[in-house]
């Protein structure tokens, strides 16, 4: 898919005001790039639309599919398309598939549990974060999708930052790292802007 995890998504985000936000309310949860909304909803006048479904691919992928149903790296593609369309319950259901027949598919996993994520499903995206860990307990991306969930779905600011850590202790030179680091430092700058504010 275009963006693998929601690392590429949140890359330029500003974590500060976002983690602040979530200190500062410790109730909604804040929406990472899109929204996590179903698929179904009806878009809002001047809502920004998603980008459209390659159809083509689909088809392309489709006679694959129908030639050759066990073939499991066309079902994650399928899925990966969808993804990219922000049609996620079709992504969704096609990770699903591509994981019966590749259950140790530790990326598909990860692309599911944040399909999961943006259908506003967070504890079921946790929850596939876990079994993709248990396939490959340093898998990056996963962690830093399970940090962002913890973070802004699940507003579980210490269970992120302990997530996080071990991905700057890891891997701190790669984009899943430095991505990490930057939730690290706007948790800290947020913390330290709410503390005069407690005090006063």
């Amino acid at each position: 898919m275009k963006a693998e995890s929601i690392v590429f998504a949140i890359a330029g985000m500003c974590f500060g005001t976002i983690l602040g936000w979530v200190l500062a309310t410790q109730q909604a949860s804040p929406r990472i790039a899109s929204a996590p909304v179903a698929d179904s909803a009806p878009a809002a006048a001047g809502a920004r639309q998603p980008p459209p479904l390659d159809e083509a691919r689909v088809q392309g992928l489709m006679t694959i599919i129908k030639s050759d149903p066990k073939n499991a790296d066309a079902l994650v593609q399928l899925a990966n398309t969808y993804f990219d369309a922000e049609r996620y319950s079709d992504a969704i259901a096609w990770y699903e598939s591509s994981l019966k027949l590749d259950p140790k598919n530790v990326d598909a996993s990860t692309d599911l549990g944040v399909s999961y994520y943006y259908s506003s499903r967070a504890d079921e995206a946790l929850k596939q974060f876990d079994h993709s860990l248990s396939l490959n307990p340093k898998h990056t991306k996963t962690l830093l999708n399970q940090g962002i969930v913890l973070a802004f779905g699940k507003q579980d600011l210490a269970g992120a930052e302990t997530v996080w850590q071990k991905i700057v202790d890891m891997a701190p030179d790669s984009a899943e790292g430095q991505a990490a680091k930057r939730g690290l430092e706007g948790i800290a700058a947020s913390r330290a802007k709410a503390a005069p504010a407690a005090g006063s």
